[in-house]
């Protein structure tokens, strides 16, 4: 038995706030209203990230912090765990508390938001937190821990055999907005490209997912790594986005989402004009392993390392 698709009282204690049960899972989208639409769903296909939400490749995106709840990143697992135990009797209590906070909170909502809520409707609208990155206060700080000498690249609870030459050594990385103890190889593939310094690299990447209040399945972790990544990483230039794989799989044992995506764009000083994003995302446990590589059109031979480490990608503890 389960609840039909709707919007529920936030199970993550949001006051006032209601959160999307698309039938199977918790979504990462919350709303002040139980009557607005569905959030939008699936990966972005192709399109023009929104202008001037980051300054380049790696800058941070200006992003609304209401958007965004807090927390540890466990409410996936939570839940997991509830469902388990007993979710008929959950659904039964969660039922009749929504008939009491529909009719209260809808008219108690509407009266104290005030301003523009960013749409001509005259009531609030769901906020669904996949839609941006978290805010840029939350960017990966560069990890303090020294990583254990097994020959392996270390990043929140995942970990993958350490690439040699061309590759260069591990090293934190604190420009990923939508990781927390991450750490990077990287090559070069053109050196100060636009006059003032900036390069442009091959990188692959691992850490722990930050993305939002944590009420996100590896899929809906993709998604939001993936919408990140066009709105973030490419500056005001338009980005065309080609998803050839988007599904589910499993990584050393534990549930994972895999995206690889076709990048196609015009940069004023680079010679390249596309490049493969490869993401992962692994429940493990109360976290969720992040894997990310970015391989330029002009380095194809980087693709299969790429792929090589992915299949060893390992979820450490």
């Amino acid at each position: 038995m389960s609840a039909n698709p709707g919007w529920y009282p936030d199970p993550g204690g949001g006051q006032g706030l209601f959160r999307y049960w698309d039938g199977k899972a918790w979504s990462a989208a919350i709303s002040l209203d139980p009557s607005a639409p569905p959030p939008p769903q699936g990966l972005v296909g192709s399109g023009t990230p929104e202008h001037g939400q980051a300054s380049g490749r790696g800058g941070q995106p200006t992003i609304d912090p209401s958007l965004y709840g807090q927390g540890d990143g466990s409410a996936y697992a939570n839940y997991q765990e509830l469902e388990k135990k007993s979710p008929i009797g959950w659904w039964i209590a969660g039922a009749a508390l929504v008939i009491v906070i529909i009719v209260v909170a809808v008219i108690a909502i509407r009266a104290v938001i005030g301003g523009d809520t960013g749409t001509t409707s005259s009531g609030p609208v769901a906020q669904p937190s996949q839609d941006a990155c978290p805010p840029e206060n939350t960017a990966s700080p560069v990890p303090g821990s020294t990583p254990p000498a097994d020959g392996r690249v270390h990043g929140g609870p995942v970990s993958y055999p350490q690439l040699g030459s061309p590759w260069g050594p591990p090293q934190g990385e604190s420009r990923v907005p939508f990781g927390n103890d991450v750490r990077t190889q990287m090559v070069l593939v053109e050196q100060n490209y636009d006059g003032s310094g900036t390069n442009w690299v091959a990188q692959i990447l691992v850490g722990e997912l930050h993305a939002g209040d944590g009420f996100f399945t590896p899929e809906q972790g993709s998604q939001i790594v993936v919408k990140c990544i066009l709105g973030a990483f490419y500056g005001d230039n338009p980005v065309d986005s080609n998803v050839n794989v988007n599904e589910g799989t499993t990584i050393d044992g534990h549930e994972a989402w895999l995206v690889e995506s076709q990048l196609t764009f015009d940069i004023a000083g680079l010679e390249t004009k596309g490049e493969l994003i490869i993401v992962a995302i692994v429940s493990a446990g109360n976290k969720s392993g992040l894997y990310y590589a970015t391989i330029p059109d002009t380095t194809p031979e980087l693709v299969q390392p790429a792929r090589d480490v992915l299949k060893q990608l390992q979820v450490d503890g």
